[in-house]
């Protein structure tokens, strides 16, 4: 089933949310992964922290493109929660920071709903002012941070310093965070369905079950939540009964157990961000060359050229707002969990359920290549 709906009535919003404020990935190696995110992605150098500004037990990178902001941190020891976080999971999202106007208020709401904290709410300040953080805990590792950044004007948070490198390549035309999905084990999607709507005010946008996303060999489950104003969508799936093993639960044993599994970022010309990301070697799913011969008969009329679309391998699908444009890199690390999605809406409200058959079967072909399916 599929509706571009809110599937109740809006009610007072109380946890007003202003968008995604950061996102923090742990990762064996910060330094060379804020490169590679410089040189592959295009983002931008912004700050960092570590020995030099008086941590002692991690280094964090910073680096944005439009408004997405990743934060790439290590650790400076061994037996800390950061490594453990990575021998468990390998490199992969622990932070999803959401901003808000109040950290306090945000956290109370939520705790007092039944989330379980994870940060009591803290001020942190410098001489360019002060920023409010609190945090709880969602499904598997994963946190959520509410920031309150409204009495700060620094490059990011207090504790960190600017990072000026003269190593600059330029951006790709990434410009927000569109959705991020996030994996939960067998028969949970629900219950973290219910979580956002209960303590976090979310309402079902889309649901998608096992004859949508099914191919002839595995299915999976999907339920997407969205804030009140929409700008925080958060996908949920969970693995279904398949001849084969599913890419969720692929990810599930990988990963050691629920976590986000790929961030979608927007761009307003899918072809260029494309171009410009293949020439520094991402890597991106392919689909047989067949799926572009009755593109045109599936979604109707487009503004680019179809010819084009099939070079890149971009997929397209269409809702009664419009038409989204979307492509899946490789995982970007070496275990088979986060990938990224690069999307371009026209209109589009949807999240590409047309492709969903040759989207599964292009991952399944990867998952044979590495003897996983």
């Amino acid at each position: 089933m599929e509706t571009l709906e809110l599937e109740k009535p809006t009610l007072a919003d109380f946890l007003p949310l202003n968008g995604t404020d950061y996102i923090e990935m742990y990762v064996g190696n910060a330094r060379q992964s804020a490169h590679y995110y410089q040189t592959a992605f295009g983002f931008q150098p912004v700050a960092h922290a570590g020995l030099a500004t008086g941590l002692r037990d991690r280094e964090s990178y910073v680096v944005q493109q439009g408004k997405i902001r990743l934060v790439l941190t290590s650790p400076l020891h061994d037996n800390s929660e950061i490594g453990r976080h990575i021998d468990k999971h390998g490199d992969g999202v622990r932070v999803v920071a959401l901003w808000v106007d109040d950290a306090a208020k945000a956290f109370a709401e939520t705790v007092s709903r039944g989330a379980k904290p994870f940060l009591e709410p803290i001020r942190e300040q410098d001489d360019r002012g002060y920023v409010v953080r609190s945090g709880i805990h969602t499904y598997g590792d994963t946190v959520h941070l509410f920031v309150e950044r409204s009495a700060y004007d620094g490059l990011f948070l207090p504790g960190y310093q600017a990072w000026n490198p003269t190593y600059r390549p330029a951006d790709v035309g990434l410009k927000y965070v569109d959705h991020m999905v996030g994996n939960v084990g067998w028969n949970e999607m629900n219950t973290w369905m219910q979580f956002y709507g209960d303590v976090m005010g979310f309402q079902q946008l889309v649901s998608f079950d096992d004859k949508d996303i099914s191919t002839d060999y595995t299915a999976l489950m999907s339920k997407v939540m969205s804030n009140g104003n929409g700008r925080v969508k958060f996908p949920i799936n969970e693995p279904a009964e398949g001849k084969k093993k599913s890419q969720i639960e692929e990810y599930l044993d990988f990963y050691g157990g629920p976590g986000i599994q790929h961030i979608a970022v927007a761009t307003d010309n899918i072809v260029e961000t494309v171009l410009s990301l293949r020439d520094r070697g991402v890597e991106f799913l392919t689909v047989p060359d067949a799926y572009y011969d009755t593109l045109q008969s599936r979604v109707g009329p487009i503004d680019e050229e179809i010819a084009t679309l099939r070079q890149l391998g971009v997929l397209v699908d269409r809702d009664d707002e419009g038409y989204l444009l979307q492509i899946f890199t490789k995982p970007v690390c070496p275990r088979p969990t986060l990938f990224f999605e690069i999307i371009q809406r026209k209109g589009a409200k949807s999240f590409g359920k047309g492709n969903f058959k040759a989207l599964f079967e292009a991952i399944e072909r990867e998952q044979a290549l590495r003897g996983t399916l």
